[in-house]
């Protein structure tokens, strides 16, 4: 067997094995959308070889660049990878679903995290955060900031994302890496990168893009009509997700412009559950479910959680699916592959600031949080535990600690 062969063999897989694999994350990935990447990187990448580094970098790199949830956009496309596309739909149902029903079980009165073990069961939750995106910086920074340059590069975005903060920060490192890459990195992109080929055509590409953009011009007209309230109710949630750019928690003002400002709901209702978002694992995005499942407008319950969660995902898969076709064509050109090393340089650069702010400043406020981040991050980096244990246990100590 060939090398290419056996590349193309250990890409393929069964809707099962994706269900499964991402089930498994959906149940166990707390700590946010920059944790997600780690847990990824280490599930995918690490232990199951379904994606080399770079690739992983360069799909991370390209979903960062697209709006919509970044997190759920590579997985969405790691189980299109490895299964095709009903893999992707399964890659992303597993990893959503697990968030979605908790999030509507708190809607119809499920517990509030407001008593003292609540409250530490979800600092602890903070802490695997702090561990996972260490984890996940430390493997990065080896193999994707080997040189002078690139950490140069890094550094760079550390410094752009720190200094102007929220999803334009994110943008604007990128592009400087990209620009810094095209400077800095010739000399070594003409090395060879594994095909990573999407099941996706160009011509269903353009298709996907073109519905992208008249679902966002179409539907707010649509909604307007009288009587139509499911379809108001969709066109709400996929606008707040057609605009998010940066990154989960950037979805917060649009939801609130969307449902609050209405009077769909109240801010102690819409905050309430925003605050239960953050102790669930799998994509903050499912918050739409729980939103969908309290708002004043029909339908509501289960059927507007599910309209909410469909409609909030959508556009950025949508727009995953335009760009798939052209982003392996793309990254095989010389300079693309210098300005795709300069942007995997400058991902390691807004992980590490990510790293640091909200992950740390938010989780770390005692020497015991030190010390439980600290070997959480020896027992996924050194003793490679499952990633489920190190939750497990971290989550026990901050609750140990509260007593």
């Amino acid at each position: 067997m060939t090398n290419e062969q056996s590349i193309l063999a250990a890409r393929r897989g069964s809707i099962g094995e994706v269900f499964a694999a991402f089930l498994k994350l959906g149940l166990t990935s707390f700590g946010g959308p920059i944790a997600h990447i780690g847990y990824f990187r280490e599930a995918f990448v690490v232990r199951r070889r379904w994606i080399d580094e770079t690739g992983y970098a360069d799909l991370v790199a390209l979903c960062q660049f697209l709006p919509g949830p970044a997190s759920s956009q590579v997985g969405f496309a790691l189980g299109l990878l490895r299964a095709g596309p009903l893999g992707a739909v399964a890659a992303w149902v597993g990893f959503t679903l697990p968030s979605a029903c908790l999030m509507l079980l708190f809607a119809y009165g499920a517990s509030r995290f407001d008593g003292p073990v609540g409250i530490a069961v979800i600092h602890g939750l903070n802490l695997v955060a702090v561990a996972v995106v260490a984890q996940a910086v430390w493997g990065m920074a080896r193999t994707l900031t080997p040189d002078g340059p690139r950490a140069a590069l890094a550094l760079t975005a550390l410094v752009t994302v720190t200094l102007l903060g929220g999803a334009w920060g994110q943008v604007a490192a990128i592009g400087v890496g990209a620009i810094g890459g095209i400077w800095l990195c010739r000399a070594t992109a003409n090395a060879a990168r594994q095909p990573i080929r999407f099941k996706v055509s160009r011509t269903a590409g353009v298709a996907c893009l073109a519905l992208f953009a008249l679902l966002l011009v179409g539907l707010p007209l649509l909604a307007s009509t009288p009587g139509l309230q499911g379809l108001t109710l969709f066109d709400a949630f996929y606008l707040s997700g057609a605009l998010v750019f940066g990154g989960g928690h950037v979805v917060l003002p649009l939801l609130q412009a969307a449902v609050v400002e209405p009077g769909w709901t109240d801010d102690a209702t819409f905050l309430a559950g925003y605050g239960v978002a953050q102790a669930v694992p799998g994509p903050l995005f499912t918050f739409a479910a729980y939103l969908g499942a309290v708002v004043a407008p029909v339908p509501r319950g289960i059927w507007g959680a599910a309209v909410a969660l469909v409609a909030i995902f959508f556009p950025g898969l949508l727009i995953l699916l335009g760009a798939l076709p052209f982003w392996d064509a793309l990254r095989a050109r010389p300079a693309a592959q210098a300005a795709l090393r300069g942007v995997n340089a400058a991902v390691v650069g807004i992980l590490a600031a990510a790293l640091y702010n909200p992950v740390w400043v938010s989780a770390v406020v005692s020497p015991y949080d030190f010390a439980i981040a600290a070997a959480g991050f020896v027992l996924l980096t050194v003793w490679r535990l499952p990633p489920i244990a190190v939750v497990a246990l971290m989550t026990s100590l901050a609750v140990a600690r509260s007593i």
